[in-house]
């Protein structure tokens, strides 16, 4: 709601006393003593009352207009206020709103500019308003968090000092909002108190950058003494042998994380057996499953197919292979499959079947309740019970609450994970070991690619069992379309003058980029022309070498050298 300003009493040395009658948006009632000092006017003693904040603006302010305010409102907090010149501008620069609402209220007669610096001259605005605008709390929170009985900034000295303390410390000005939202008490600590917060934390073993990221995206970390659940979760990272400032990478400002949840999570694997190395591999594979915590659902879920009849090792391979099982929706999800199956009267054996071979695709999945599917599909439970055990995926078709197209998308996705599997188990991998976990993590592509790719270098001359091992030594080989191993295949031979089987010592040759090979193979030829370097060396020596060492032993080796790589450089390789 807008206030209005009802009196308004100027008292100058050379004047006599006159009321003055007036508006003012922002203030209830005010009576200012000023003095004329350099065409401006310091304002001596003030009394105001905050009826309401601003409302929002009745007419839309242009840019240059708005521009032409913030560097009024800047002046204003800058000459006439007394704050710093950098906090005067980061304010007037990031309070749109408030601006806007200011100059749509006032009367503009001569230009924005100097109407908005004639209004600031008589009436004084509510400081606060712009000041928390431009730390990131919106117009609609201001309300709320608006001090009482204060009107000015400089009336707070300790949320100034606390604004500054963190912002030297490297706070986001615009993140702050957060922090007087979530945790106001901070902004009344004051330098001092803050610092020793802050040095609380470091002295935990973590970086400056990473506190930074805590405090922000956790504010309630700066209230009270240290975190315990915070300092319990940072012990079991070190314990497993993750890095203090590791968890600094997946902080987001834009995020509140449950530090209780995450300890839960953590002490739900090591009391179901997940050893240090486990845990280490799946965090750093799937940080969402920490910094989310997988709630207490999984431990019920666990202990379901556990009694369901699925062996611990296989739960275990389930949750390594897939961690998203381990989300709160999966976890729902998983569980009212085996509440549907009990339901329909399947047996334990037969439910722990399915689980164990469909977990991922049904976790996927929010399935209808049983009655339901019967009274659609007009059968009784045993008939149910009967067609989902000649087919178990007919589950997701006849009761799942997505569509029959998300269904059909999953359903290849796991074929093809089934296909990559079987094509890693023909290559000697062990089903459900670390290794062929590993092994579907680096190979990308579709089952039948990776066969092709690997027929692809077969067919080139390699023997079956030569490629296998290559293979495992440098699986990124595979990652490549089948054209392009040709292409590299092609210029080994016939371009570089390599024969094929230097590809057994050195398969990472086909993990290389097409220009980089030609470059400096390039170079090389053109070196044992001079008589520079010696013929046939080994294709790792040529490229495994970082650029500056290739410059230092196959470029600068020969005077004319440096110019010959610079144009071969500026050659494009036709791929």
């Amino acid at each position: 709601m807008i206030a209005q300003l009802n009196h308004l009493r100027l008292f100058s040395p050379t004047m006599h006393q006159k009321p003055i009658t007036t508006q003012n948006p922002f203030l209830d009632s005010v009576k200012i003593q000023c003095f004329p000092s350099f065409g401006a006017f310091h304002i001596s003693e003030v009394s105001v009352v905050i009826v309401g904040s601003m409302q929002s603006p009745s007419c839309r302010v242009s840019r240059v207009e708005m521009t032409e305010a913030q560097d009024v409102l800047s002046a204003y907090l800058h000459s006439t206020r007394g704050y710093s010149f950098l906090d005067a501008e980061y304010i007037s620069k990031n309070s749109p709103h408030f601006l806007q609402t200011l100059v749509s209220s006032i009367h503009v007669k001569e230009g924005v500019a100097r109407s908005l610096r004639k209004f600031l001259r008589y009436n004084p605005i509510n400081e606060f308003e712009p000041f928390l605008e431009s730390l990131g709390v919106s117009p609609s929170e201001l309300p709320l968090l608006m001090p009482r009985g204060m009107h000015f900034l400089s009336d707070d000295y300790a949320m100034l000092e606390t604004f500054h303390a963190l912002s030297n410390y490297g706070i986001p000005r615009n993140i702050m909002g957060k922090i007087y939202k979530e945790a106001r008490e901070v902004f009344g600590y004051g330098s001092v108190l803050l610092s020793k917060k802050f040095r609380a934390y470091e002295n935990l073993g973590l970086s400056k950058s990473t506190v930074i990221k805590l405090v922000s995206s956790c504010p309630e970390l700066l209230l009270g003494d240290l975190n315990s659940e915070f300092a319990m979760v940072l012990d079991w990272l070190k314990k497993i042998g993750i890095e203090n400032d590791w968890m600094g990478k997946y902080l987001s400002y834009e995020r509140t994380y449950d530090w209780e949840r995450m300890l839960d999570t953590i002490e739900f694997f090591d009391k179901v057996g997940y050893s240090g190395k486990h845990m280490l591999n799946l965090f750093k594979t799937s940080p969402a499953l920490l910094f989310e915590g997988c709630g207490k659902m999984v431990y019920v879920l666990f202990g379901r197919l556990f009694k369901s009849g699925l062996k611990t090792n296989v739960i275990h391979s389930s949750f390594i292979q897939n961690p998203c099982l381990m989300s709160n929706k999966c976890s729902k999800n998983l569980l009212k499959v085996v509440d549907f199956l009990y339901d329909i009267g399947m047996g334990s054996e037969a439910i722990a079947h399915i689980m164990s071979n469909h977990m991922q695709l049904l976790s996927a999945h929010s399935l209808k309740g049983p009655k339901t599917v019967c009274r659609v599909l007009k059968v009784k439970k045993t008939d149910l019970c009967q067609i989902i055990s000649d087919d178990p995926l007919k589950l997701i078709s006849l009761a799942s609450k997505s569509k029959q197209k998300c269904a059909k998308q999953l359903s290849q996705d796991l074929t093809n994970h089934m296909e990559k599997t079987k094509f890693l188990l023909k290559l000697g991998y062990v089903e459900n070991s670390e290794e062929m976990e590993k092994a579907l993590k680096k190979y990308r592509g579709r089952g039948d690619q990776l066969q092709e790719r690997f027929d692809c270098l077969v067919a080139a001359g390699l023997d079956y069992n030569i490629v296998t091992e290559m293979i495992k030594r440098a699986p990124m080989i595979l990652n490549q379309s089948k054209d392009i191993i040709e292409k590299k295949i092609d210029c080994l031979r016939n371009i570089l003058g390599y024969p094929l089987e230097s590809l057994v010592a050195f398969p990472s040759y086909l993990c290389y980029d097409l220009e980089r090979i030609i470059q400096r193979f390039s170079m090389y030829a053109w070196l044992k022309e001079r008589g520079a370097a010696k013929p046939m060396l080994t294709l790792s020596t040529i490229l495994v070498s970082s650029d500056e060492r290739f410059v230092k032993y196959f470029v600068n080796v020969h005077p004319e050298g440096p110019n010959v790589w610079e144009g071969l450089k500026n050659l494009t390789p036709s791929t």
